[in-house]
């Protein structure tokens, strides 16, 4: 990745990759997993069935959508279904009288035809969209299934196609391809499902109108790594978009762990980030989402991260997952994170230090997203260019922080100005025992 510019502004910083640290002694980057939220959804209306998948759950104004492919059985089509919500916490299927299901229209079927293997849709953030495009979407052919289409709607119910040709042919996109409107570019970006050595693989292209698109790549992985990446779930921070965080489905083909089961393969939900979204950091290697104890996640193609980061509370943010894929108990589960807290700059009992590399900040006071034990702690010095600490906010006069707050703003001996320090490069040295630091700015 090219050498990040120095300015954070008043940006967050997460600890998710190592291109702003310096140094680490005695503290790791720790990958934390999603907390169990309940089940969020039963897939169990006669459309739905074993095989729904490809889930987005998006904000749209004061309430949620979520957006999933229904797949009763091999004998029946494949259709979208709606789920609506006020808080992202308890579903509603809406009655929308759409479309028929065995003689009836009181179901939430919002789609079927071109697209509804897979169809993806977003709310357009670019600048200027009219009404009537509100709503984007693609999704892949019926004949030839490598196409790609677009679609745009005024209310997210009724869908149009925006070209009748499709907008994109160079993928595979037999998975859940997904694009958004990427502001910290000022262009569409589309992330979708290619193939190299028979190997899936996540590839992006861009685009200024949704239906020309440049040519395509494969992102970069660092380190790279030939791994069957089933989705991929990529998604801006909304705290900060400059990061952009993917959920890939890890797709390991040839085990089988159920004695009997249908189909082989087995997954695992993994985490990517991104300061560019071409080129994602592989610090975290592991598992972030494991099978678990229930065994009926350990069938094939369970595991399944929807496409949606969203806060559902003051303190937390949440990710939704599909489980038990190919049994009749077929359903969503919601994972629940603190806010920024996909990972941190962890430190034992025995403590251990941070430094960030030199930086140039704008604002008066420093905030901090920590947790400590009852006898940990966290503290901070500034240094400027030359690594000289600077009068007032050296360690000596950094106090010993304890606690567990989403913002604190950190205060040394002569209080929380940090203002002479503005626009100048400083490092930060933080100093940690029995504690996680999972983001800091400048406010």
């Amino acid at each position: 990745m090219p050498a990040l510019s120095d300015s954070i502004g008043s940006n967050l910083e997460l600890f998710v990759d190592k291109h702003r640290i310096a140094k680490l002694d005695g503290v790791e980057l720790r990958l934390h997993a999603p907390r169990d939220g309940g089940v969020a959804l039963e897939f169990d209306r006669p459309w739905e069935g074993v095989y729904a998948a490809y889930v987005t759950v998006m904000k749209d104004a004061d309430r949620y959508r979520m957006y999933y492919r229904g797949w009763g059985g091999p004998d029946k089509p494949e259709l979208v279904c709606l789920a609506e919500s006020d808080d992202a916490l308890t579903w509603r299927r809406p009655s929308l009288g759409l479309f028929d299901w065995e003689g009836s229209k009181a179901n939430n079927i919002v789609r079927d035809g071109i697209g509804r293997h897979n169809f993806t849709p977003f709310v357009d953030a670019k600048p200027g969209v009219p009404a009537t495009e509100r709503y984007k979407a693609v999704g892949r052919g019926i004949d030839p299934n490598k196409t790609l289409f677009a679609f745009a709607s005024p209310d997210g119910l009724h869908w149009e196609l925006l070209s009748d040709k499709p907008v994109f042919t160079q993928g595979a996109f037999d998975s859940q391809n997904l694009a958004f409107w990427d502001e910290t570019v000022g262009r569409y970006r589309l992330y979708f499902r290619t193939f190299r050595d028979r190997v899936r693989e996540i590839s992006v292209t861009a685009s200024d109108d949704l239906l020309h698109w440049d040519e395509p790549q494969p992102i970069a992985l660092d380190p790279p790594t030939p791994e069957n990446f089933y989705t991929n779930a990529i998604t801006p921070y909304f705290r900060n978009p400059q990061y952009r965080f993917g959920f890939p489905k890890r797709y390991i083909p040839k085990r089988r762990k159920l004695e009997g089961h249908e189909a082989e393969g087995i997954s695992e939900a993994v985490f990517l980030s991104s300061r560019d979204g071409l080129r994602f950091d592989r610090v975290f290697m592991e598992a972030w989402i494991r099978p678990g104890l229930d065994q009926e996640n350990w069938g094939d193609r369970s595991l399944m991260t929807a496409w949606g980061l969203h806060q559902t509370g003051p303190e937390e943010m949440s990710v939704w997952y599909s489980e038990h894929y190919r049994f009749p108990s077929a359903r969503l589960r919601r994972g629940v994170l603190r806010l920024d807290g996909l990972a941190s700059a962890h430190a034992g009992y025995g403590g251990g230090e941070v430094w960030t590399k030199p930086v140039r900040f704008t604002g008066k006071r420093l905030e901090l997203n920590y947790s400590t034990g009852a006898g940990g702690s966290v503290r901070v010095e500034l240094r400027n260019r030359f690594g000289k600490p600077l009068p007032g906010l050296t360690l000596d006069e950094a106090p010993e922080l304890y606690g567990d707050k989403i913002a604190e703003t950190y205060a040394w001996k002569q209080g929380t100005d940090v203002s002479s320090a503005e626009g100048e490069p400083v490092q930060l040295r933080f100093v940690l025992k029995d504690a996680d630091l999972y983001s800091y700015r400048f406010v």
